[in-house]
């Protein structure tokens, strides 16, 4: 049975995937009379109850029907209503189209496979158990989420949704256990955290982490490993060899970061975090009971789990280390970075920056300006010692400086990082970190204040120019090469 297009009802994933039909009644295509069968209430496969819309007049009755079964591996097309990706802020709906493959109905065949590309909507409130239960069967996880993540932090990147409203469109490939595509991937999370369709579906993401390396670099008494999370999600764990004690920033994953604290054997005393957003403080509630007695820090209220709020200079403690606050808000407004330096050590300090500033990249405006995105990259954490070792989110390096490229394609410090950075990707290696004084050699958003960024977008002035790259870079169809 072929699933008609889905009319104008509803901008859920379960009405993309499988529109809602009224008890008895069987579609036909356009241009035939609707039948209606005696087979009792409507069958729903396990995938949550679907209210009927009011009964149309004039169908005509019949005493049979058949229900052609499902083949295994069949593929069946939904299209809703067609329209462009809007990348705009407040833009308006995205659709894209549907692949549905799924095995045959009967109980217990389980998911094969399900390539999509449907809305998800204001809908997905009722299509969690839809979601839910292929989830699982394509392999669950431990992760919770929460009911606040927008988006990926550079949605640039990954995902072509508009900042300033809910996730309209996501598109998911699961394919057995494992999902595909990290630009579905980062769309795919966000709408899920956000609309709170569990852990299970979300878990999936964590299959794409295996083939990332985790790197450990020590600087003096101070080691700092970080571990790759989700599909580009940065951990990092923070040791004071002097005391054992360790912190934790945006520990989305807890139970791998309990098995690395295992492994260095050190006391994990607290947890940075750095904003509120799912993929970086979705899994502070789940750590704190696997370790209880954390502390937990952070400058916004949204932040789960939060213990400590701090505000712009706040120090605190990990051992002998010493760990400044730094406010930061555009990404978010309650966004923190976190400067840590051992006194007396003639070792650069380290800074980890969330989602405000990437290697040669930073953050979406999701809750700020381009005014407060320059004085944080500028006047904050671009007045920090020029050996300051930058420590980000994400594993955004390649697409940022394929950008960087765009905006200055003489610039030959953008040229060299780029090959190294293909290199290390190539090998599953990080790309980070990097220093303060790199970023202002081939960073577009940390070099507004030169006259080859500001004449690429035709403006003189640094906080113009920072808008007028970030709108570029939001629609910015990054290079194969």
């Amino acid at each position: 049975m072929f699933f008609p297009h889905s009319q104008k009802r509803d901008s859920g994933l379960a009405a993309a995937m499988f529109p809602t039909r009224r008890p008895g009644v069987t579609w036909t295509p356009p241009g035939r009379t609707p039948t209606v069968t005696r087979r009792g209430p409507e069958r729903t496969n396990g995938l949550g109850a679907l209210a009927p819309p009011p009964p149309t007049p004039g169908v005509r009755e019949s005493r049979s029907s058949s229900r052609e079964p499902l083949p295994s591996g069949c593929l069946r097309t939904a299209r809703p209503r067609d329209a462009a990706w809007s990348r705009d802020r407040g833009g308006g709906a995205a659709v894209a189209t549907s692949q549905v493959a799924l095995r045959s109905r009967r109980p217990g065949a389980g998911l094969a496979q399900v390539r999509t590309r449907a809305l998800i909507g204001r809908g997905l409130g009722r299509d969690r158990a839809l979601i839910g239960q292929r989830a699982e069967r394509a392999g669950g996880t431990d992760v919770e989420a929460s009911a606040d993540w927008p988006r990926c932090a550079d949605a640039s990147v990954y995902s072509p949704l508009a900042p300033a409203r809910s996730p309209p469109a996501a598109r998911v490939m699961v394919l057995g256990r494992g999902l595909l595509g990290r630009r579905s991937l980062a769309a795919l999370g966000g709408t899920c955290a956000r609309r709170g369709l569990g852990p299970a579906l979300l878990g999936l993401l964590l299959h794409h982490t295996d083939s990332r390396k985790s790197l450990t670099v020590e600087q003096g008494a101070m080691k700092v490993e970080s571990l790759p999370a989700l599909t580009d999600n940065y951990m990092y764990l923070v040791i004071d060899d002097d005391t054992k004690e360790a912190a934790i920033v945006d520990p989305v994953q807890p139970q791998k970061v309990v098995e690395t604290v295992r492994k260095h054997g050190v006391k994990l005393t607290t947890v940075l975090t750095t904003h509120h957003h799912w993929d970086h403080a979705g899994g502070n509630e789940k750590l704190v009971k696997l370790e209880p007695g954390l502390k937990v820090y952070g400058g916004d209220d949204r932040i789960g789990a939060l213990t400590h709020k701090v505000t712009h200079l706040s120090t605190l403690q990990v051992g002998s280390l010493s760990v400044k606050c730094l406010s930061t808000p555009c990404h978010t407004s309650g966004h923190i970075c976190y400067l840590v330096s051992k006194p007396g050590s003639s070792e650069p300090p380290a800074v980890f920056t969330g989602d405000t500033l990437f290697v040669a990249g930073c953050g979406k405006f999701y809750e700020g300006t381009a005014d407060e995105m320059y004085k944080a990259l500028l006047e904050v954490l671009g007045r920090l010692p020029p050996d300051t070792r930058v420590y980000c989110g994400h594993e955004y390096t390649v697409h940022n400086l394929k950008f960087a490229r765009h905006v200055e394609p003489a610039n030959t410090a953008i040229q060299e990082k780029l090959a190294w950075a293909k290199e290390k990707h190539s090998l599953g290696e990080p790309t980070v970190p990097s220093t303060i004084a790199e970023e202002f050699t081939y960073n577009p958003f940390m070099r507004v204040r030169e006259k080859t960024v500001q004449q690429h977008v035709g403006e003189t002035d640094p906080v113009t120019t920072m808008r007028a790259i970030r709108k570029e870079k939001d629609h910015f169809k990054v290079p194969r090469d």
